[in-house]
């Protein structure tokens, strides 16, 4: 049983446990610093039986007109959680937060994944996610990402997902919000 708390600056002296592992990306202090200051409800955590940090969930919102949605950063769980749901259970989280009329309202819910990541890809998918490009060179080793996005409900025609993603290839500077 995991619950949902805010994520506080003092709390990423106790993440180690979930960020040291070889399938979590990590970033600077500054960075999620900026997280905490501009996205605030956006970025939390859910917190084990014993209180201790499961997984946390960075996002944030971004975007113009049909582009505004939500993003996510990170979604991380430690190793000894994993296989549990608490994946899905940030993952909807966030969905419910970004979708609700106040402050939010988002169209669409994103992140990218690298394309040789396909235990993840396909845990996304599970979550009804679908890739919407394939971002060539994205990542820093030049690694190619899907940018996969699940429709919230604002977008009723579902106008910001398509079913052939893997067809649209992108360069990173075309990615623009």
């Amino acid at each position: 049983m995991s619950s949902i708390t805010p994520f506080h600056a003092t709390d990423l002296f106790k993440t180690n446990p979930v960020n040291l592992d070889v399938l979590t990306e990590n970033y600077t202090i500054s960075f999620y610093l900026q997280y905490l200051a501009e996205w605030p409800s956006l970025f939390f955590q859910a917190l084990d039986k014993s209180g201790e940090c499961a997984g946390y969930m960075m996002g944030k919102a971004e975007g113009k007109r049909m582009e505004w949605h939500s993003h996510i950063t990170a979604v991380t769980v430690a190793y000894t959680q994993r296989r549990a749901g608490l994946a899905k259970f940030l993952c909807t989280e966030l969905e419910r937060r970004t979708a609700a009329p106040e402050p939010y309202h988002c169209y669409f819910v994103d992140l990218f994944v690298r394309t040789t990541n396909q235990m993840a890809i396909d845990m996304y998918e599970g979550f009804d996610y679908s890739v919407y490009r394939r971002v060539e060179g994205y990542y820093g080793d030049r690694e190619d990402a899907y940018d996969m996005r699940k429709a919230l409900e604002r977008d009723v025609n579902r106008e910001t997902v398509r079913d052939d993603g893997r067809d649209h290839k992108v360069k990173p500077w075309e990615v623009v919000f």
